[in-house]
């Protein structure tokens, strides 16, 4: 049995999905790679797919499916996957080879002295096009390093850390028994996929180690603010998907800190959402801005006052044009610091 698979979600990704293939080929036979080809129109996605399955058989695996969206391709992945554990790495990012050795062999390790994980963290790196200083996210003064701790080891995380879909790998049967299912035809899912399996990890290992690098910056780019605001509604059924998680969740025998770290997680999602329909500044993006709080009151009331009432909460509520000014330009200041599209 393969140790890790990994899976790549592609759409008409032919000019960069190599150099994300090529950065995890040094797996070697440890690695599975599963070349998700999300119904590609108008360039050779599939072929260059297929040209891999037939130069490495038996690592790399090409699977054509009729567009479903990014989740779609995941949920694909997860259902053909047959390593041990699992990770996503999109088309257009790739990892560190020599990292990728280390990390495979740290899970082969655990597994060989019978003390499996349920989520491995590392770092990732923002590699923003353009921009002369990477930012890295990174964990050292939070998690304790290369041992198997739990959600009572978190230390302090500042609200600009936060665990995604880039330095998360699961153990598969994580995946299976949280039932996890990614919509279909929409942007943004990554949210749930590193918030709904959260509950299930109940041992954690981190690897103080830069292994992914996460390219933004691209103007066609999912995380492009111009692409966002006109992708909206999407943006805020993954809100809407992430607050059902949340409220039915029996969060009872739980570690309290996992339910600490999701909730801070979906305030900062209830934010990015609120903010980006301020940006957008329409009357109907003001009516779905009051919509979503409705729709978070009408899950869990409790729950709302607790957000609502939170400083970010309180920040993304105020009543004024000129108060909604000086959150937008809030946003466009801490984005450049953040680097997060």
């Amino acid at each position: 049995m393969k140790i890790l698979t990994v899976v790549i979600p592609c759409y008409n990704s032919e000019s960069y999905m190599r150099k994300s293939i090529e950065s995890l080929l040094p797996g070697g036979d440890d690695i599975e790679i599963l070349i998700i080809d999300d119904g590609s129109q108008k360039d050779n996605t599939l072929e260059i797919a297929k040209d891999y399955e037939e130069r490495y058989p038996g690592i790399v695996r090409a699977i054509h499916q009729k567009n479903k969206g990014h989740g779609g391709a995941v949920n694909t992945g997860i259902q053909e996957a047959s390593g041990i554990y699992f990770k996503v790495v999109d088309s257009d990012d790739w990892v560190d080879s020599k990292i990728l050795l280390r990390v495979i062999n740290r899970l082969k390790m655990l597994e060989e002295r019978k003390t499996p994980v349920d989520m491995m963290l590392t770092n990732f790196v923002y590699d923003k096009e353009g921009a002369w200083r990477k930012n890295v996210m990174q964990f050292r003064h939070a998690f304790p390093q290369n041992r198997i701790i739990s959600w009572d080891d978190l230390g302090h995380l500042k609200q600009t850390q936060y665990i995604l879909m880039h330095n998360i790998i699961y153990r598969h049967d994580v995946l299976i028994r949280s039932g996890l299912r990614m919509p279909l035809h929409t942007f943004y899912v990554d949210n749930v996929f590193c918030y709904q399996p959260l509950p299930y990890c109940e041992k954690l290992y981190y690897m103080d180690v830069n292994f992914y690098h996460y390219m933004i910056g691209r103007e066609d780019q999912s995380v492009n603010e111009k692409i966002m605001i006109s992708r909206i509604d999407q943006q805020i059924r993954v809100n809407k998907i992430m607050i059902d998680v949340f409220t039915q969740q029996n969060w009872s025998g739980l570690d309290k800190n996992v339910r600490k770290y999701m909730l801070n997680y979906l305030n900062k999602i209830m934010t990015v959402t609120s903010v980006l329909l301020m940006v957008g500044g329409t009357t109907e993006d003001y009516e779905k801005k009051a919509d979503l709080w409705g729709y978070l009151k009408h899950k869990n009331e409790k729950l709302y006052y607790r957000l609502r009432m939170s400083f970010l909460g309180m920040w993304m509520n105020l009543p004024g044009a000129l108060s909604h000014k000086a959150v937008v330009r809030g946003y466009k200041i801490l984005r450049r610091f953040i680097h997060f599209n």
